[in-house]
């Protein structure tokens, strides 16, 4: 019993559990800041949460965002949109198993998150 026991505590470590967020992307915690990652056929569109849950400010804030995929990296470049928006225009819609790296400077610190799609 113990072997099976220890063997689910670590697989429940080792995993990390991916939350849905209220747009239907994956969200990640970065630097105390939820952030939602949702994808269309022509935008990355990153939705910023402040550490007590509200919408975070991003009006004025730019980033970029780097897409690995098929081999290549690509580079994408973020603005701020009301209200909690970064968002960059896609070339090519992202396909399965993209990885995708968020940076952005917000008030005073440096935001980076990774995504899988």
């Amino acid at each position: 019993m113990r072997p099976i026991l220890a063997t689910a505590l670590f697989l429940t470590l080792a995993v990390p559990a991916l939350a849905a967020g209220p747009n239907g992307g994956v969200v990640v915690v970065a630097d105390g800041h939820p952030i939602e990652f949702v994808a269309s056929d022509a935008a990355l569109t990153f939705f910023v949460t402040d550490d007590d849950g509200g919408p975070a400010r991003t009006v004025g804030v730019t980033g970029k965002a780097f897409v690995q995929a098929g081999g290549r990296t690509e580079t994408v470049a973020l603005a701020g949109a009301e209200p909690n928006r970064l968002v960059g225009a896609l070339k090519a819609p992202l396909p399965a198993g993209a990885k995708v790296v968020l940076s952005a400077r917000m008030h005073g610190h440096t935001l980076q998150a990774r995504f899988e799609r």
